[in-house]
């Protein structure tokens, strides 16, 4: 693609299509957390509601991440085939997705139920510990149906239909608060189960969301010529070979990135629960904001993918440094506010004076890897597009792991600096990542435009 053939205009337009319904149902998605968040500030008692949210959620995050990228990988392969028109192909491959999804429930559900070992072998307050234990068993029965779920929100998506994902996050919504308030607070006649009843709300609230996909996936038309639903396939251990060496280094990146954040969770919650709540609040706002860049990303791994299918891999390049400009835009907006208006945002949450001034200071550091948190997703997302995703992987492993979390834990315990030294190992490990997988998808996208077939 030629400077002159490129339309900026028009590729910005189509790939906030694309990002825009997947955006609003991320949003929406997280939205739940948030709810779960600020109904769980107005528990009589919250500082260890909070807390247990915090620490039980971060590990359900953990293996949800791990899941969600093994699971992403196949969005771009649908995509390549969507672009190459062999779509009947990419609703067989979605078909064979479907075992790992069964797959990976298992393990799933059965690191829920040793969540108890894994927070005491992390040191978290003993306080804490039985909630977030009720919290996790709870969630265990949705692990599930977020698998099939998340299969089939990646087939619409590399489809180029996101709809769906909007569609199932506003539903979500919906039902969470009203499930929340009865679960929570012990309404129409339930027991009054605080933290755990929002963990019980989201489970059933995950299972009618992916009813809804299923059935909306199975009556549109948009999806006629990928024939998802034409047949049943048992396994093709080479079909599932293929997705999974897609999938398990995109689950491996997520899950070593997730790391960074869950971590910083549960080392903080050594801490208490005052540092721990002030945490939960930053983190789900910094979160919530994340949703705006995640859903970019989406729409980047469709366009990248959807090009290189087509065999233009100088407009798969050109899509993703489009991607870029658009995150650098939304990335400004979320810390302007972050930085104009922090007390007024955790306000929201709660009114308690010592979690507030806390808080406050956590968002201060938020604002500042707001950049490299969205360039990070974006490159990430433009790589998965060319399916390059094994060197992303190792550069997630050295930027969170190694640099991020050696920075915070040093800087939390060693220097004694409380939670902020963790928020200053993210920041660190986030910048490096992101210069990094920047570079990454530079070198590689311009391999591919001057040797085109590898890409295919």
């Amino acid at each position: 693609m030629s400077t002159d053939k490129k339309n900026h205009p028009a590729e910005i337009l189509r790939t906030l299509q694309l990002a825009i319904p997947v955006v609003v149902g991320m949003v929406a998605s997280f939205s739940m957390n948030f709810v779960d968040t600020l109904m769980a500030g107005r528990l009589p008692d919250k500082e260890v509601a909070l807390a247990a949210i915090a620490t039980g959620g971060a590990i359900w995050s953990a293996v949800l991440m791990f899941v969600l990228g093994v699971l992403m990988g196949l969005q771009p392969v649908v995509a390549q085939m969507d672009g190459a028109g062999n779509r009947a192909e990419g609703g067989a491959a979605a078909r064979q997705g479907l075992w790992i999804a069964l797959g990976a429930s298992v393990p799933f559900v059965i690191i829920l139920l040793s969540g108890g070992a894994l927070l005491r072998l992390m040191l978290v307050d003993g306080e804490i510990i039985p909630t977030a234990v009720g919290y996790m068993d709870a969630l265990t029965w949705g692990a599930p149906a977020i698998c099939l779920m998340l299969l089939l929100r990646f087939f619409s998506e590399g489809s180029g239909n996101t709809r769906p994902t909007m569609y199932v996050g506003l539903l979500g919504v919906m039902l969470n608060v009203p499930l929340n308030y009865i679960l929570m607070f012990g309404k129409l006649g339930m027991p009054e189960l605080g933290a755990v009843g929002c963990g019980y709300a989201t489970a059933i609230v995950i299972w009618m969301q992916f009813l809804v996909m299923f059935f909306y996936i199975r009556w549109h038309h948009h999806y006629t010529e990928f024939e998802l639903y034409k047949h049943w396939d048992w396994p093709q251990w080479a079909s599932i070979s293929r997705l999974l060496r897609v999938g398990l280094p995109i689950g491996g990146a997520i899950f070593v990135e997730g790391s960074l954040f869950v971590g910083a969770a549960l080392l903080i919650a050594r801490l208490g629960a005052l540092p721990a709540s002030a945490h939960l609040i930053a983190i789900n706002y910094s979160a919530l904001l994340f949703m705006v860049p995640l859903g970019l990303a989406s729409a980047v791994t469709t366009r990248v993918g959807n090009a290189l299918g087509r065999g233009e891999p100088e407009a798969a390049r050109y899509a993703g440094l489009i991607g870029f400009v658009i995150v650098l835009f939304t990335q400004t907006l979320g810390a302007a506010s972050m930085l104009l208006v922090p007390e007024f945002i955790v306000r929201i949450y709660t009114d308690d004076a010592a979690i507030t001034a806390i808080a406050v200071t956590l968002l201060f550091y938020s604002a500042i890897f707001q950049y490299s948190d969205g360039i990070q997703i974006c490159a990430a997302a433009a790589l998965r597009g060319l399916k390059d995703t094994m060197i992303p992987m190792f550069i997630n492993i050295l930027s969170y792991l190694i640099i991020g979390m050696s920075v915070g834990y040093y800087l939390t315990f060693n220097k004694s600096m409380g939670p902020a030294g963790m928020w200053i190992g993210m920041i660190a490990g986030l910048s490096f990542g992101a210069a990094l997988l920047l570079l990454r998808f530079l070198f590689k996208s311009g391999q591919l435009i001057r040797h085109p077939k590898t890409g295919l």
